[in-house]
C-alpha cells in the first residue's frame, strides 16, 4: 500500500482523537494505531512531530480556534476539532504551506464523515494562515500552554518566576540523551554527542535511534540525564543485592546491572517486562526479572539497597510527553500518592539494617515528592535521610534541596537543553 501525505495526516487525526478524546497516553495511542507502523520512516517522523507540536502548543491553538469558531466542536463533531487543531499547528508552528495544510484538512473532514464542516474548516484555516499570528499577538505562550491546575501548583511550590521558566522549557523539544555502558568518550565521538557533567551523552542531531552506532550491541540506552541520578545516589553497588521496584522501562535497571549489582527487578506489567528483558539481552546484561505488584511482592532475602522509581503523574517529563499536561489532573495525583505510600512502606520492610533506599519520581508535584518522604519518616522512626552532597551531582548543585534531597527542574541547564523534572530522596534504615 502506498502511503501519501494524506495518510500520515489521517493517522495523526486518529491518534489525536484516541489521546485527547479517549484519554490514551500518546505513546500508547501510537503503538495501538493500526496504520502508524506501516508508514515509511519519514511519514512516521512527521506524524510524531505534528502530534507533539499540537500537544505542546495546544493552549495557543485553542485560543486561535476559539476566536474564529462560535461554538466548540463537540460530540459527533469532536473529530473535526482535532482536524482543525492539527491544521492550525501546521500553519502556526510548522511552516506548512497554507494550501497543503488547508486542502488536506478539508479532505480529512470529509473522510471523517463530517461534510457539513467542510466550509467551516476551509474558512477557519484560511483565516489562520492569514491572521493567526496576529490573533496570538503578544500573548503569553508559557502560560497559555500550561493547564491552570499545574501552573497554580507549581507557583505555590516554586514561585511564579520559576514556574514561568519551567513552562517555557516545556515548549522546547528535548534533546536525545543516551547513557553509555562504558567508554563514554569513545561513544561521544561515535555519536557526535556532548558529554554532560553527569556522564550522559546528549545528542542534538536527528536520526533513527536503532540505526545509530552502538545501538545493536547495547553500548548505550536512551535515558534522560535526570533519570540517571537515582542510581548514582546508591553509590558503589558492585556485588550488592539490589532491588529495582517498578523497573519499566528499564533504563535504571541497565545502569544497576552495568554497575555490577546483583539485581532483582520487579514490575507489574508483563508486557513491559518483555521489553525490559529484550533490552537487557541486547546489552549483554542480566537480572532476575519478576512480574508482580511491588507493593505486595516480598523477596525471600532482604536487600542491601532498593531503588523505588514509583508510578507518578509524570509532570516532570512534559518536554518529552506533552500529552500528560492535558490527560492528568489533581485527582490523578491524589490517587498516585496512595500508591506511592504503599510502595514505600512495603519497600522499607525488605531492607537489611543499614541498607539504602532511594525513592524517585519524575513529577514536579510536591505531593508526590517531599510530602511522601515526610509522611514516611513520620511513620517509621528507624529511617533517616542521607543528604546528597554536591560532589555526587556534578554541575547540578542547584538541584540539591535544603533537606539534602534532589529536585531537578526542566529549566535547569538551559544552555545545554534542559533536563526532566525529578524528585529523589535517599534514606537509610
Amino acid at each position: 500500500m502506498e502511503f501519501t501525505p494524506l495518510a500520515s495526516r489521517q493517522a495523526a487525526v486518529e491518534i489525536l482523537v484516541s489521546c485527547l478524546d479517549k484519554g490514551q497516553p500518546l505513546d500508547e495511542a501510537l503503538a495501538r494505531h493500526a496504520g502508524f507502523a506501516g508508514l515509511d520512516p519519514r511519514d512516521r517522523a512527521f506524524v510524531r512531530l505534528l502530534l507533539a507540536t499540537t500537544l505542546r502548543r495546544l493552549g495557543e491553538i485553542d485560543v486561535v480556534l476559539a476566536a474564529l469558531i462560535e461554538r466548540p466542536l463537540e460530540g459527533p463533531n469532536a473529530a473535526g476539532r482535532q482536524v482543525l487543531r492539527l491544521g492550525a499547528a501546521q500553519l502556526l508552528f510548522l511552516g506548512t504551506a497554507p494550501h497543503a495544510a488547508v486542502d488536506t484538512s478539508v479532505r480529512l473532514i470529509e473522510d471523517a464523515h463530517l461534510p457539513h464542516l467542510k466550509g467551516l474548516a476551509n474558512a477557519v484555516l484560511r483565516r489562520i494562515s492569514r491572521e493567526g499570528a496576529a490573533i496570538l499577538g503578544d500573548r503569553d505562550p508559557a502560560r497559555l500552554n500550561t493547564p491552570q491546575w499545574l501552573w497554580a501548583s507549581w507557583a505555590e511550590t516554586y514561585g511564579e518566576e520559576a514556574t514561568r521558566a519551567i513552562a517555557a522549557a516545556h515548549l522546547i523539544e528535548a534533546p536525545l540523551d543516551l547513557t553509555p555502558r562504558s567508554n563514554t568518550d569513545f561513544w561521544a565521538g561515535q555519536l557526535k554527542a556532548e558529554v554532560l557533567p553527569t556522564g550522559t551523552l546528549r545528542r542534538t542531531g536527528g536520526g533513527h535511534i536503532a540505526e545509530l552506532p552502538g545501538f545493536a550491541e547495547g553500548a548505550w540506552w536512551v535515558q534522560d540525564a535526570a533519570a540517571t541520578l537515582p542510581v548514582r545516589l546508591l553509590g558503589d553497588i558492585a556485588g550488592k543485592r539490589v532491588a529495582d521496584l517498578c523497573t519499566a522501562p528499564g533504563g535504571k535497571l541497565m545502569q544497576l546491572c552495568a554497575a555490577g549489582a546483583n539485581v532483582t527487578a520487579v514490575d507489574i506489567s508483563g508486557r513491559r517486562m518483555i521489553r525490559v528483558g529484550e533490552n537487557l539481552a541486547r546489552a549483554g546484561l542480566t537480572a532476575e526479572l519478576i512480574t508482580a505488584d511491588a507493593s505486595k511482592w516480598t523477596a525471600a532475602e532482604k536487600f542491601d539497597a532498593i531503588l523505588l522509581d514509583a508510578p507518578c503523574s509524570g509532570t516532570g517529563t512534559l518536554r518529552r510527553h506533552p500529552d500528560i499536561a492535558w490527560l492528568k489532573d489533581e485527582e490523578d495525583v491524589g490517587r498516585l500518592t496512595l500508591t506511592q505510600d504503599r510502595l514505600l512502606l512495603h519497600a522499607v520492610q525488605q531492607l537489611k539494617p543499614g541498607a539504602t533506599l532511594v525513592y524517585a519520581v519524575c513529577s514536579l508535584q510536591e505531593d508526590e515528592g517531599p510530602a511522601r518522604i515526610e509522611a514516611l519518616l513520620a511513620r517509621d522512626q528507624r529511617l533517616c535521610r542521607v543528604p546528597v552532597q554536591p560532589a555526587e551531582l556534578p554541575g547540578l548543585d542547584e538541584a540539591i534541596t535544603k533537606d539534602g534531597d534532589v529536585r531537578t527542574l526542566p529549566s535547569m541547564w538551559p544552555e545545554r537543553g534542559g533536563l526532566d523534572g525529578f524528585y529523589i530522596a535517599r534514606l537509610t534504615l
